[in-house]
């Protein structure tokens, strides 16, 4: 039997990709598993589902298809540099096969022509709905994809020549994939997208509307939504917020600002400013309550001026993002903030350790308030030392190994007990 190994990089949807391109390779028949790291000398393929959101991460992910490619095994990368910037890839392996993003579901095929050929070319764009090829696997977490693609134009992304415009997939097929994983024994299920606030605005439908076509449904699982592009959030945040009344919905969402800075969020084509994001924050939070709510922040933007950054430190301050996900900018290929007069490196990274600092200390604090409160969590993973679960906030949960013998989806109330700036020690009770 012909084995495979599946390598991921970058989000949550690649993640996703990866599983459906798991479920179809064994349901070919082959043996096929996801790893961090493959030993390429183990397989008869190896597929690499790649990121290009970060320039680092490429540099990593190039270096990894150079050594995969003088190994054994059959090369084939997919994910976004597959669909961006394929003559890199060729430049470090010009051996590999190339599977663009739409293209996954093909993989199999392209697996079965590597019988009779030395590499094979699955490029362009093919509007398709992955979810009929979606298999879960059984695990406690569910990835399920809900589109692909958005309706943006950021002028520092590149994902957008990668993933191409919004495709929404089916309701029908998002609550099927649902069922059929709550069947499998899943507990918490991941709503993927390259932008979630995008999905369904092709179909005159809207994230807000699939929760609700959710709540509608019998099972004991949680949801969390995945990244919401603030732009969209005026033409559904009242249903959204409906959505997220139901207890089964983790109270938790991912909306990325990018910069404190009207300038800057003009320049970076962001459609929106800092103060229709700080007024969807207030409304989300007065509506809900306790919400965590977390953000992206990008420093070093060619246009960002030291008075800039310093509106963005300020906002973090007094919004007090439940997390901060801080980025250095990074030129990418193709984009319109590539042709820009780049700042210094020196300074970008000063900037950024600053705000993480800032940022890390606010989560510390934050955190801390909980510490003698007791929490329902689920157990989501495990490690070596630690059993690890999510508070109905999406907050970590931490519990020593050694005296806690909960299982993956098993719900339990824990005593908090300590923190860091990124997670809540606890123990069970």
């Amino acid at each position: 039997m012909a084995k495979a190994v599946i390598e991921t990089y970058g989000c949550t949807l690649n993640r996703a990709d990866s599983d459906i391109i798991e479920g179809m390779l064994k349901s070919e028949g082959m043996e096929a598993e996801s790893k961090k790291y493959a030993e390429s000398d183990n397989a008869d393929y190896v597929i690499i589902n790649t990121c290009t959101v970060k320039r680092p991460t490429e540099q990593r992910i190039l270096d990894r298809i150079r050594k995969v490619s003088v190994g054994n095994a059959r090369l084939v990368v997919t994910g976004c540099m597959a669909s961006a910037n394929r003559d890199r890839i060729l430049a470090v392996a010009p051996r590999a096969s190339i599977v663009t993003t739409s293209n996954v579901h093909r993989i199999a095929d392209a697996i079965e022509e590597l019988g009779a050929r030395d590499r094979v070319d699955y490029e362009g764009y093919m509007r398709n709905d992955k979810l009929e090829y979606f298999s879960p696997g059984g695990s406690v977490i569910a990835r399920i994809p809900i589109s692909e693609g958005c309706l943006s134009n950021c002028s520092f992304c590149e994902t957008k020549f990668a993933r191409g415009a919004l495709n929404s997939y089916s309701e029908n097929l998002i609550l099927k994939a649902i069922e059929i994983s709550v069947g499998k024994g899943a507990k918490e299920i991941e709503l993927t997208s390259q932008d979630v606030g995008a999905y369904g605005l092709d179909k005159k439908t809207n994230i807000g509307e699939l929760l609700s076509g959710i709540a509608d449904m019998e099972g004991d699982f949680r949801i969390r939504v995945g990244m919401l592009n603030p732009e969209h959030l005026p033409k559904y945040i009242d249903t959204l917020l409906m959505g997220l009344e139901d207890k089964r919905i983790y109270r938790f969402l991912h909306l990325p600002l990018q910069s404190a800075s009207n300038k800057v969020l003009k320049d970076m084509d962001r459609r929106y400013t800092i103060e229709q994001f700080c007024s969807h924050v207030a409304e989300i939070r007065n509506k809900i309550g306790d919400i965590s709510i977390e953000t992206d922040m990008i420093v070093g933007y060619p246009t960002e001026t030291d008075g800039d950054f310093q509106e963005s430190l300020a906002f973090i301050r007094e919004l007090r993002p439940a997390f901060t996900n801080v980025s250095r900018f990074g030129v990418r290929p193709h984009t319109k903030a590539s042709r820009l007069k780049q700042i210094s490196n020196m300074r970008i990274k000063n900037r950024s350790s600053e705000m993480s600092r800032i940022a890390r200390s606010i989560q510390k604090e934050d955190l801390s308030r909980l510490v003698g409160k007791t929490e329902s969590i689920l157990i989501t993973e495990q490690n070596d030392r630690s059993i690890i679960g999510r508070d109905d906030c999406y907050r970590i949960v931490a519990l020593n190994r050694e005296i806690c013998n909960a299982r993956l989806g098993e719900r339990l109330n824990a005593r908090i007990i300590g923190n860091t700036s990124v997670c809540l020690l606890g123990t069970a009770l």
